[in-house]
């Protein structure tokens, strides 16, 4: 899942970044608004955390624009102001959690999955299609109960597919979702993790295989499915 990290103090954005990477995010970090303004013109975000005391402006009043622009993307601010006033204002603005500084980075890790489970983000902890199920929180893909070992980008890859299972998820929402800015991506990255995706599936026995949907992009579905 792609998400955008607004965070203009330049050590806790590397650590936040860090962390979420880690977790399986495809995280894009910028500190300032107009940077943030940039990013969310060019990508549609999975999930956005945000500060409010960024040095071209004020995170609450760009979040009160964003959600003007009936923008649904989830939003986290992570932020110093911790005042009762300040958290119902973050709230009411627009923020769908809210969380002060500082914060253990599993907390954060937590309310990020939290927020992706939302109707609207998509659906529970553990992912299903057939005899494929996919742990949001522990991220490890299994099939007919049976754990089998991925790299981060086919954990991202199979989440995705899996919250559409069915639906045909067309190549730029995968690209988007699983490469930032930073990321030295090949042409043919997205073809590799599908195919290497696709045969560790079919190893392990899963009843649910990826079929390419020319010139749209990918769906996963149990064989036989219509």
């Amino acid at each position: 899942m792609r998400l955008l990290l607004v965070e203009d103090n330049e050590r806790l954005a590397g650590l936040m970044a860090g962390g979420l990477a880690r977790a399986g995010f495809a995280v894009d970090a910028f500190g300032s608004l107009e940077e943030a303004d940039a990013a969310v013109a060019a990508v549609n975000y999975d999930l956005i955390v945000l500060d409010l005391g960024l040095p071209d402006g004020d995170g609450l009043a760009w979040l009160k624009g964003f959600r003007a622009r009936s923008r649904g993307i989830p939003v986290l601010v992570a932020t110093a102001r911790g005042g009762l006033d300040d958290r119902v204002s973050g709230l009411d603005t627009g923020a769908d959690d809210y969380l002060v500084k500082p914060f253990e980075m599993d907390e954060l890790l937590a309310r990020c999955r939290a927020l992706l489970r939302r109707p609207g983000s998509c659906l529970a902890t553990i992912l299903t299609e057939g005899n494929v199920a996919f742990d949001t929180v522990s991220r490890r893909i299994s099939v007919g109960g049976r754990a089998i070992d991925a790299p981060r980008r086919e954990l991202d890859l199979i989440e995705i597919l899996l919250r559409r299972a069915g639906q045909a998820v067309t190549r730029p929402v995968l690209e988007e979702s699983l490469y930032g800015f930073n990321d030295e991506v090949t042409p043919n990255a997205l073809e590799a993790h599908v195919s290497r995706l696709r045969r560790r599936l079919a190893e392990a026995g899963a009843d649910a295989s990826i079929h390419t949907v020319r010139g749209v992009g990918y769906l996963l579905r149990t064989e036989g499915a219509a």
